[in-house]
């Protein structure tokens, strides 16, 4: 399957410039933009795919909501995927099946999310009186059930922390990378140094992201950049923030971990005959991809099997690989991938029988990653393969390795060539 043309939106920290913006307005700027520089015509689609882990409530099936609001034909069908932080990847492996099993030749794939918007949760209890209170038929029902509430009815549940919570570890995302960070004796220091790397190799590489971006036109501001980039980060600085998910032992912090954001990023992919016939160059191609789970309490591990299928699948290994992506959820859970796919001992932790290779330090997200620019989950996986064949093209590399960790415990690696 071939990778046409991809687009995204600047991705910015939650509650910053483009937190005004609905999820569905994200996609609507990343589609538009698209087709507009694409030249393709809308009515050409077989299908819109798009990844969406948050799932707004007043946008059911959002990737429909963002095809009609982009102009695309009603003719045209769309769903979306949810495969937690690897649904962008979940988008593009969906069209390549759906082009192999002869379903069609063109389509527009990505991810969103607008985590600046997840909505805040009224409690059991509370909801229960509210339904009460709406079935009262007279003013001594309502007093009776006004009367009823208590000031903990009006503390809201955090609708993302309860998505950033594995209901069966019973752990959230953050004390599965402190659970890494002992097993795989990760120091806070280790952490720190990788975390200010992939901040410094952001800010190097600034010029290359901007590259990728479709700016956003908004009240008179436009939005160009990533706005998550901390071009001053130093392990020394920092080593000045706490631990927040274990305040006593723990290492992981919010500057060694992926910072909550919005953003969405939209492609187009094709069989060869249609990019052909439509006369585009592609970016590149899938050669092979594979998921794989994992323990839910070890999710972050989550890249080491599905990378290990991935080279099984496609007779590859991580030397034929030009440049590899893996999603920084959190520092530790990127330095405890590389020791298990490099050190026999750890390789038994994340369930491989034996290590596969070592992943030069050059090669590992040369412009930095989700530690710097951002993880807005239903978008990531189709931002690091965006990326990766973006780098290709700038180097004259052949192929490149993407992977991530799933919350759940998955694993999601695709394999990418450019023609």
């Amino acid at each position: 399957m071939q990778i046409l043309a991809a687009t995204r939106t600047p991705f910015t920290r939650m509650g910053s410039s483009l937190s005004a913006l609905s999820a569905a307005e994200l996609g609507r700027h990343a589609v538009s933009s698209l087709l507009t520089e694409t030249g393709v015509d809308p009515a050409m689609l077989d299908e819109v795919i798009i990844g969406c882990v948050c799932q707004p409530v007043d946008a059911a099936n959002i990737a429909r909501v963002i095809a009609l609001k982009s102009g695309i034909p009603i003719s045209v069908p769309a769903v979306t995927v949810h495969r937690n932080c690897a649904s962008g990847m979940e988008s593009i492996t969906t069209a390549a099946e759906r082009i192999a099993a002869g379903r069609g030749g063109l389509y527009l794939v990505g991810g969103v999310d607008s985590m600046s918007n997840v909505p805040l949760l009224y409690r059991n209890s509370a909801v229960k009186k509210f339904t009460m209170l709406s079935k009262a038929k007279n003013l001594s029902q309502r007093l009776s059930v006004f009367s009823s509430f208590r000031p903990a009815d009006f503390s809201p549940v955090i609708g993302l922390k309860l998505g950033l919570s594995d209901p069966v570890s019973g752990l959230n995302m953050g004390e599965t990378a402190e659970v890494l960070a002992r097993e795989f004796n990760i120091s806070r220091e280790e952490q720190d140094a990788f975390a200010a790397a992939s901040q410094q190799k952001a800010a190097a590489g600034r010029e290359f992201l901007n590259e990728e971006i479709s700016p956003v036109h908004l009240r008179g501001e436009v939005i160009n950049t990533d706005d998550g980039i901390r071009e001053d980060s130093s392990p020394e600085k920092l080593a000045k923030l706490k631990p927040v998910f274990n305040r006593t032992t723990g290492t992981v912090t919010a500057g060694n971990s992926s910072q909550i954001t919005d953003g969405a990023v939209m492609m187009l992919v094709a069989t060869d005959a249609k990019a052909a016939e439509l006369g585009i160059e592609p970016l590149g191609r899938l050669t092979g991809y594979a998921y794989t789970g994992c323990d839910p309490k070890r999710m972050g591990l989550g890249p080491v099997k599905a990378i290990a299928e991935a080279n099984r699948l496609t007779g590859l290994n991580l030397g034929d690989a030009d440049t590899i992506e893996i999603n920084e959820a959190f520092a530790a859970q990127v330095l405890a991938c590389c020791k298990a796919l490099n050190d026999p001992a750890y390789a038994k932790i994340a369930g491989l029988e034996d290590s596969i290779g070592e992943i030069p330090t050059e090669k590992l997200n040369p412009h930095g990653g989700s530690i710097a620019l951002g993880h807005p989950v239903g978008a990531t996986g189709s931002r690091l393969v965006y990326t990766a064949l973006h780098q290709l093209h700038k180097t004259g590399g052949k192929r490149a390795l993407t992977s991530l960790c799933v919350g759940g415990g998955q694993g999601a690696a695709l394999w990418l060539e450019t023609n």
